[in-house]
């Protein structure tokens, strides 16, 4: 059907909005998600790029049914992944709903229950919603989940891959099955992406516990690109001179940074918040050392939603230059109007957050998105073989070399055993439903979709775990409630989420919140905060208050930060970068010379020729090329398999990258010692002393430790992913 003929079935109201909004026609995923939606009972997946208009693609046909045939409840849930972007989408609904007479509520955190009382009394049109949110409506508020959602028509899920592969996901899908028996509705479901390669495991996930199929949407049309890495090598501060030229090289780097940002809207991407913190510090003092203006703002999960706010209104509609200093926080889908320059400090850990970070720029028209990244790490020449090689420049290569060049990113990576998330849907469905017959609550949890590799003597053995530990208690008739040691756990308002949060201390100025750090300095110390040096007067531990002052003393890192998961083939891509000779035509001149001397001490030291290579005395280093998960079994294997049978003395990972093995084995003996264990090893929890039982979520702490060993074995290691990894090695 044309997009004419679809036109003309939207609602007025809609129809009116695209005239307001000067749209001749409607886009390609707006066609294709009108066609599923109007015509076909299907699930819908849209997988298309940032600023494709995804977001009108899902509403226009689901606000046309709920135009024509209003809802006696809440007609559409949008589950959104940040109380920002949710925020970011009800002003732009809002918009469009001004003469649909479709109400629109939200609810998280900061929303007011006045609001939400209203729409308790009232419940119909859209609600947009967190997970956290809806975790507490499901638990707390069962008896309202019928009149709320009866007639729910659609769920809308946002940044899907934001959630897919993580216990968030988890915790999504099975909070869908359990609105959708609690409600007795059938919603279909509208999932949207930018970021998907594997549309075959989304659409599964998506549709995971219904019987309708999903439909892939995914327009090709291609994005014109502008890409520029530079970078910056730092001096190893040996002596005073060497630490001259290091203050030097951080000037230069910062001024560059300074130069290329402060005249524009610009976003500066960094892979840590304490990165954020120190980048728009130094702009600040630039500015002031200039006498210029400051225009610069820091924007991640710990600053006050106040200022994050004030940063987003600054970027997206203020009159002026704004540079904005972001995490993960602006990586999805918030719209910031047409920023002049994304610039990504050192490189992306995945392929995902590339595309994601990269579709923030050229969102109008057919402007090219402009990414350009700023690459600065330490070279020492006198330090080992493999920490003289660029490892964050060959990344940003890898990344941009993959997804540029094959469109590829990282495939999802299923949980098979998600134990911690199966804690924490069984206490929330248990103080849902107030007590259970074992059987009964065993039956409600184990076929949620996300449960489905969990056994039934598993789950046995977790209830009667939650027995022993008071988290769940058996009443005289044998039916279950929840234990004393449970009500202390899920009373608590953190319990809501599934993902680590670390116990935060809110930080104010005076009456004005800042934000909140992990870390907490004693008084007269210094750290920075939303970009801004602070000084601690006082450290209230009973309410988490910190209370500080303006101050100009050192700087401090408040926030415990990793990096994140590196992917094989990413892996495998910087191997190539390193051997081959092709030239890429986005590299400015410092990263080209870079580029080249790595290679060249790469050909002359052998380091490409096997896994193994000597290190220099009793040492020696391996370099197995493979993803974070594979190279963590890695180190599992030569620290409880071969430290005592090769006589290994030591085992120092730097992972992703490479391990220094330090004992009396050669090269050749520890890479066979190593193939033959892994052709041997029954299974990846071999690999596990008895006693060890090593936690990858949040609530992993209260679940019996043989099922956490079991769990990590499945889902935190890749046995046959390092045999296959080590092979090709050794083939090439």
């Amino acid at each position: 059907m044309s997009g004419q003929n679809l036109f003309s079935r939207l609602a007025p109201f809609i129809q009116e909005y695209m005239y307001r909004k000067k749209w001749d026609a409607l886009r390609e995923a707006q066609v294709e998600a009108c066609r599923v939606l109007f015509d076909t009972s299907h699930h819908l997946l849209i997988a298309s790029g940032t600023a494709s208009g995804k977001t009108e693609a899902a509403f226009f046909p689901a606000l046309t049914e709920l135009y024509n045939r209003p809802s006696g409840s809440v007609g559409i849930l949008y589950i959104g992944p940040l109380k920002a972007l949710i925020n970011d989408q009800f002003e732009r609904i809002t918009e469009l709903l001004r003469e649909g007479e479709v109400p629109v509520w939200h609810w998280h955190g900061d929303v007011s229950q006045g609001e939400k009382t209203k729409l308790m009394q009232r419940p119909c049109g859209v609600l947009q919603i967190t997970p956290e949110s809806l975790e507490g409506l499901l638990m707390n508020r069962p008896n309202a989940i019928p009149a709320l959602f009866h007639d729910l028509r659609y769920i809308m899920i946002d940044e899907v891959h934001a959630f897919m592969g993580a216990d968030r996901g988890i915790q999504v899908l099975s909070q869908l099955t359990r609105l959708e028996r609690m409600a007795s509705c059938s919603p279909r479901r509208i999932g949207l992406s930018a970021t998907l390669s594997d549309y075959d495991t989304a659409a599964r996930w998506l549709g995971a516990g219904t019987p309708q199929s999903v439909e892939v949407v995914s327009p090709h049309g291609g994005r014109k690109l502008k890409l520029s890495v530079e970078h910056f090598s730092f001096p190893d501060a040996r002596n005073e001179r060497e630490a001259k030229h290091l203050e030097l090289a951080k000037q230069n780097y910062h001024n560059f940074i300074y130069d290329h940002t402060h005249r524009k809207k610009a976003l500066v991407f960094t892979n840590s918040r304490s990165d954020a913190e120190l980048t728009t510090l130094e702009m600040r003092r630039i500015a002031a050392k200039r006498e210029e203006r400051d225009v610069f703002h820091v924007h991640h999960g710990s600053i006050s939603a106040m200022l994050r706010e004030e940063t987003e209104a600054a970027l997206r509609s203020g009159p002026g230059p704004a540079v904005a200093a972001a995490t993960v926080t602006l990586e999805l889908g918030i719209d910031l109007g047409e920023l002049e320059r994304v610039i990504q400090l050192g490189a992306p850990y995945s392929c995902s957050s590339f595309v994601q970070r990269l579709g923030r720029s050229g969102r109008r028209g057919d402007q090219a998105s402009e990414m350009m990244f700023l690459v600065a790490e330490e070279e020492d020449e006198e330090a080992q073989l493999p920490a003289r090689m660029p490892w964050t420049l060959l990344r940003a290569i890898a990344v941009i070399e993959l997804y540029v060049r094959e469109r590829w990113v990282e495939p999802l990576d299923l949980r098979k055993k998600p134990v911690g998330v199966l804690y924490h849907q069984t206490m929330s469905t248990l103080k849902s439903i107030g007590e259970a017959e074992p059987a009964d609550l065993a039956r409600a949890v184990l076929t949620l979709p996300a449960f489905r590799g969990i056994e039934p003597d598993e789950y046995k053995l977790l209830l009667q775990y939650l027995l022993q530990t008071d988290h769940v208690q058996q009443t005289e008739e044998g039916t279950l409630i929840i234990g004393l040691g449970g009500e202390k756990v899920v009373n608590n308002f953190r319990f809501y989420a599934v993902f680590k949060d670390d116990e935060e201390h809110v930080v104010y100025d005076g009456s004005e919140e800042i934000g909140s750090i992990t870390t907490v300095p004693p008084p007269g110390y210094c750290f920075t905060l939303a970009g801004k040096l602070w000084k601690v007067e006082e450290v209230d531990n009973k309410h988490k208050a910190v209370y500080v002052k303006s101050s100009r003393g050192k700087v401090d890192t408040l926030w415990l930060g990793a990096g994140g998961d590196v992917h094989t083939r990413v892996m495998q891509k910087m191997r190539q970068v390193l051997e081959e000779k092709t030239l890429y035509p986005y590299l400015a001149p410092g990263a080209v010379n870079r580029l080249e001397r790595s290679r060249r001490l790469a050909r002359e030291s052998g380091l490409l020729r096997s896994t193994v290579i000597p290190a220099g005395g009793d040492a020696v280093f391996i370099l197995p090329w493979g993803g974070s998960k594979q190279f963590r079994t890695l180190e599992r294997l030569l620290k409880h398999n071969l430290k005592e049978p090769m006589g290994l003395r030591q085992v120092v990972p730097m992972e992703p990258y490479y391990m220094v093995v330090a004992g009396r084995t050669r090269a050749e003996e520890l890479l066979a010692a190593i193939q033959a264990e892994l052709s041997a090893i029954p299974d990846a929890e071999s690999l596990l002393d008895a006693a060890e039982a090593p936690y990858l979520g949040k609530y992993d702490e209260f679940v019996p430790p043989d099922l956490v060993r079991r769990a990590f074995a499945v889902d935190g290691l890749d046995v046959k992913g390092l045999a296959e990894v080590l092979a090709k090695q050794t083939e090439s």
